[in-house]
């Protein structure tokens, strides 16, 4: 079945997953004009399911509208970038401690197993199989601990600041995930983390603040390189 037979919610999803995406790895870069015409080009998809997507774009701030001359890439600067990580610093920090009072033996297991398989990155052939099997592996541990605060309400919020940071996010990670010191530099940070956390550490909620809030001066480098204040 074609992308054009699929049912219309599909094809919006599927128009969502492949245009966040390319968003957030750089395809189109900030404020880049993002015309229909290269759009169905580029995904085989309708300008209905297209639009959607969009708009859902637009509510999550990758994406701007702009009156009567269609939608446009959102800027990315040095500003938002602190402003957005900072919020999520302390909002992980926040569903730390919650989760240290809140979590059960089964958030223990789950946060043992997420660990496990990422302290098990190690270093692939493929260059996009590293990165996306670090990230992947990493945010799982993260949501991981995050389950332990038992608030779906906070756990909303923090998937609203993942997503918009992801762009950021996408900038530290090719600049250090296929470094071999960065790596065995997080994978002791995380060991750290883990260890705090089964100890419940009240220290752990202050070094997930900090653990988040890192990747600043990294980001910030590369925005400057790329001309972005």
């Amino acid at each position: 079945m074609s992308n054009l037979d699929a049912p219309r919610e599909n094809l919006a999803r599927t128009a969502y997953q492949q245009l966040k995406q390319d968003i957030i790895q750089s395809h189109f870069g900030p404020g880049e004009k993002l015309l229909m015409s290269s759009l169905k080009s580029r995904y085989g998809l309708g300008v209905s399911p297209l639009r959607e997507a969009l708009s859902q774009l637009v509510s999550e701030r990758l994406v701007t509208a702009e009156s009567q001359r269609g939608f446009r890439v959102s800027p990315m600067s040095v500003a938002e970038l602190k402003d957005i990580y900072d919020a999520r610093a302390q909002l992980e920090g926040l569903v730390v401690e919650l989760a240290l009072a809140r979590g059960d033996d089964l958030w223990e297991a789950g946060v043992v197993a997420a660990h496990h398989a990422l302290s098990k990155v190690t270093h692939l052939e493929s260059v996009e199989d590293q990165l996306n099997q670090w990230d992947q592996r990493h945010q799982a541990f993260h949501q991981a601990v995050a389950a332990g605060c038992c608030s779906p309400q906070l756990l909303v919020v923090r998937r609203t600041l993942m997503d918009q940071a992801a762009r950021y996010r996408y900038l530290w990670l090719k600049r250090t995930v296929f470094s071999a010191q960065a790596l065995a530099d997080k994978q002791q940070e995380h060991q750290a983390l883990f260890d705090a956390l089964l100890a419940r550490d009240p220290q752990a909620s202050a070094m997930m603040r900090e653990h988040l809030i890192s990747p600043v001066a990294i980001i910030t480098q590369v925005l400057t390189e790329q001309g972005v204040g």
